[in-house]
């Protein structure tokens, strides 16, 4: 079954046409430079474009970089404030005319890794965290999604700062960071969720996972720490895969 999945970033809008049976694109993934400032109207009419671009009609999967409950945001991290309370679902189906499916960016790329991926027939606690503009962060016990964790936005012990602004691959580049300081930085937070969570299995997604061979051989955690097998394309799987969804 293909279907259009959309994962909306801090930086970037991406869409591909995806079978939702297999987790395979069917074409070339497009990206459209996120809107700043990143308000609704804006937002929802470069999803519009990139639907224009596929040419596609039928149900749509939205990831999206915030909290979602029952089709509505509920936070705004990297995204304008006016998201929040914003009826997601409701405007976009409506500038679309089509079914959407409106879920967390990053419980979309779990849902997809657990699938096709790294996670899959994994039981325990597993932790998928895409790490990009932001730290988005995916729970699993036994295989369930425990929704909207939002663990990028938890403040490290110690350090008064928000995670994602110590840990993030935005962070690397800003600062000009080396792989080995970097890799440090996320070896400290990994240690936190550890503390937290005792999980049996991270799975390091987003941009940064094409690179992993550089800085997983340097953390330190008990966890097994692996990257993600749909890299930068599970929030475009998910969400495709929240689609098919709607239709049951």
């Amino acid at each position: 079954m293909e279907l259009l999945g959309i994962d909306v970033g801090g930086s970037g809008i991406k869409g591909a046409l995806v079978d939702a049976d297999s987790g395979e694109l069917n074409t070339d993934r497009i990206r459209i430079e996120t809107p700043q400032p990143a308000k609704p109207k804006a937002v929802i009419g470069t999803i519009v474009e990139l639907i224009e671009q596929f040419e596609y009609s039928g149900p749509v999967g939205v990831g999206f970089p915030a909290v979602i409950l029952d089709g509505v945001v509920m936070s705004a991290a990297n995204v304008d404030y006016r998201w929040i309370h914003y009826p997601g679902v409701k405007g976009i189906s409506e500038a679309i005319g089509q079914q959407v499916a409106l879920v967390n960016d990053a419980d979309a790329a779990g849902i997809a890794e657990m699938t096709f991926g790294a996670g899959k027939d994994r039981r325990g606690v597993v932790m998928v965290l895409t790490l990009g503009t932001g730290i988005g962060s995916a729970l699993f016990i036994n295989g369930v999604l425990v929704p909207n964790t939002e663990l990028g936005h938890i403040f490290m012990r110690n350090r008064k700062i928000d995670a994602e602004d110590y840990t993030t691959n935005r962070i690397r580049k800003k600062k000009n960071l080396s792989w080995k300081e970097w890799a440090g930085r996320l070896d400290k937070y990994l240690h936190y969720l550890e503390g937290l969570f005792s999980p049996n299995l991270f799975i390091v997604g987003g941009g940064v996972s094409k690179k992993h061979n550089k800085f997983i051989p340097l953390l330190t955690v008990r966890t097994e720490v692996v990257p993600a097998e749909l890299l930068n394309e599970a929030g475009i799987v998910g969400a495709a895969m929240a689609a098919k969804a709607l239709l049951g």
